[in-house]
């Protein structure tokens, strides 16, 4: 998939604002939101779930406003690695008492953090906007200040650029020792102790990209939108990027592009045409996937890929091998 879907999907997406733009702001934000999917997903590998990445959704996204805000102007090529390494350094902050705990209370914990951060924006008023939120400013892109169709054109490149480096680099990260030593940690975690890897440490890693991964969308959303604000550390956010995670496919990098795709598209039409009803219509959509194809949409794709006489029993088969070579080649 990776070989001969993801070359094209990038093709089609890299040519599409040469030929129509209509969708060039909705894609950007598809393209925002699957870097924090995608930190899901690689954590999701583990066997560990986190409902409170918003909050460092929330941290790229205040840093490029207080920046543009204090600083003042700031190029937008310093100002995204910015935002990403003060996700990765409140990652780390957070994931060194996170990665102690395992399943529900590593889900809990995190959540707990990201309302402690969302409290914060709202009640300190004077410093982040309240609830009225936190305006960012347009920075110049290469030292040239544009226009908002020009750089909604050059954001749409750039989020796009990123999120095909981050897909490409996870596929290859999760294929590499410290990847399987991820997947031999929901696999058989005591048995990894015993080869002496540190599960704990190699978790923490994984968490602290999964982090920067998080706060780079958020800075990319932010700057798009020009306004940051309180929701975006609210649970219903890291919520809805497990939705996302789970729509697209856990098993698979590409399901956080697939899942942001299809989301955004759902919520956006379903919110034209039917209204206050959207949340309703995504909730079914989740609920058919989940009871009919639990692989997601990737899954789907795989399925109808693969060559006839291999069925669900031998796609079960395949995973069962493929979580054995992991711990193998740990």
């Amino acid at each position: 998939m990776m070989r001969i879907l993801f070359p094209a999907i990038l093709a089609a997406l890299a040519v599409y604002p040469f030929v129509g733009t209509s969708y060039v702001p909705l894609l950007t934000i598809v393209f925002a939101k699957a870097l924090p999917v995608l930190g899901i997903i690689l954590l999701l590998q583990a066997g560990q779930v986190s409902f409170g990445h918003a909050l460092f959704f929330a941290v790229g996204a205040y840093t490029m406003g207080f920046v543009l805000r204090d600083v003042g102007a700031v190029d937008l090529v310093l100002l995204l690695p910015l935002a990403t390494l003060a996700a990765g350094v409140a990652g780390l902050a957070v994931g060194v008492f996170v990665v102690r705990y395992r399943y529900i209370f590593f889900a809990m914990l995190n959540l707990a953090f990201s309302m402690v951060l969302y409290s914060l924006l709202e009640k300190f008023f004077h410093i982040t906007g309240g609830t009225d939120g936190l305006r960012v400013a347009r920075p110049t892109v290469l030292g040239l200040a544009m226009d908002r169709a020009e750089f909604e054109l050059v954001l749409y490149g750039v989020s796009l650029a990123l999120l095909a480096a981050a897909l490409a680099a996870a596929h290859r990260l999760l294929d590499s020792p410290i990847g399987h030593t991820l997947k031999a940690i929901k696999t058989n975690e005591t048995r990894v102790e015993y080869l002496g890897v540190s599960p704990r440490r190699t978790l923490l890693a994984f968490y602290v990209i999964s982090a920067m991964l998080a706060g780079l969308g958020g800075a990319l959303v932010a700057v798009f939108q020009g306004l940051a604000t309180p929701d975006y550390a609210y649970w219903t956010r890291s919520g809805e990027m497990v939705f996302v995670a789970i729509l697209g496919g856990a098993g698979n990098v590409l399901g956080a592009l697939v899942g942001s795709f299809a989301f955004e598209f759902i919520r956006s039409f379903a919110a034209a045409y039917v209204g206050d009803y959207w949340q309703m219509t995504l909730g079914v959509v989740l609920l058919v996937i989940i009871l009919f194809q639990p692989d997601g949409l990737i899954g789907l794709v795989q399925r109808l890929g693969r060559r006839p006489g291999r069925g669900r029993a031998g796609a079960a088969g395949e995973r069962g091998r493929s979580e054995r070579n992991a711990m193998e080649r740990v």
